[in-house]
């Protein structure tokens, strides 16, 4: 552009001999922020919410931290309130965890429809193994069954965990390990019982952790006494 204007005005020479190059670079950089800022102004958009609405909106996600977005916007068209469901994200509480609820949540609102099952060895004093299988239900840690047998087989598990809901409500979700033990007969029950089957991951002992513990307790309390 200098260039430019010393070949139209050769006397502007003299008018840019006090201006430092830096000077040039400053105001080059000024003009880019400038116009920058310019692009980037705000045309117009939809109107910002009101007060009430804003509040309200926050009001809701503290007092219910497990809703999301789509959830408090189908609940301010219930009440008659037009809010946009980008706006309803926009003018929430800010959560350091993620929205979804964790394990624990789960597990406490869930826990009532959750028993456990797992089979544990007891050796005898003529050298002789015996199985012990328990039921657990995870609402109060309440043992539901508790049976003993030298040769445990499908057929036998399926007619402890019969014996065990009796005549309480059935569980919705068993928890158990991958023991080959169960057999093609205890899934068939299972699904007559309308349980829905619940097997670990291999080697993760931690996933039917209350089942774990119980055997332990059973073992330092009763069994390594005797």
């Amino acid at each position: 552009m200098l260039v430019g204007l010393y070949r139209l005005v050769p006397g502007i020479v003299d008018a840019l001999s006090i201006v430092q190059p830096e000077t040039v670079v400053r105001w080059h950089r000024a003009g880019f922020r400038l116009f920058w800022r310019w692009k980037a102004r705000r045309r117009g958009g939809s109107p910002r919410a009101p007060l009430e609405i804003r509040k309200l909106i926050r009001d809701m996600s503290l007092a219910s931290p497990l809703w999301g977005a789509p959830r408090i916007h189908g609940e301010l068209l219930k009440l008659g309130i037009d809010a946009g469901q980008t706006s309803v994200a926009k003018y929430m509480a800010r959560r350091r965890g993620g929205p979804s609820q964790g394990w624990r949540t789960f597990h406490c609102n869930h826990a009532d429809g959750i028993a456990s099952m797992d089979l544990f060895v007891v050796p005898t004093v003529s050298f002789r193994l015996l199985y012990g299988f328990l039921v657990l239900r995870h609402g109060r840690r309440r043992i539901m069954w508790l049976g003993v047998t030298a040769n445990p087989t499908a057929e036998w598990i399926t007619r402890q965990l019969t014996e065990a809901c009796g005549w309480d409500a059935v569980p919705d979700y068993i928890v158990r390990d991958r023991d080959c033990v169960y057999g093609e007969a205890y899934v068939r029950r299972l699904r007559a019982m309308g349980i829905r089957d619940r097997p670990t991951a291999p080697r993760s002992p931690w996933q039917n952790a209350y089942a774990e513990r119980l055997i332990g307790s059973i073992r330092r309390e009763a069994l390594d006494q005797s």
